[in-house]
């Protein structure tokens, strides 16, 4: 074995242990844009109605 292909497979062993340990991605946050609001059963974004109009 190269070099070059010892490097390659080291990297591709090490790389997914790196990515898991990242804590900012335990959780994702959804935002919809202004007068929707994020429906959890739908898992959408929903029109947001005004109960006093």
């Amino acid at each position: 074995m190269n070099a070059k292909t010892l490097l390659t497979a080291a990297a591709l062993a090490i790389l997914p242990a790196l990515a898991m340990a990242c804590p900012s991605h335990d959780t994702a946050s959804m935002s919809c844009k202004d007068g929707y609001t994020f429906d959890a059963d739908s898992s959408t974004c929903v029109e947001t109605k005004d109960v006093g109009a």
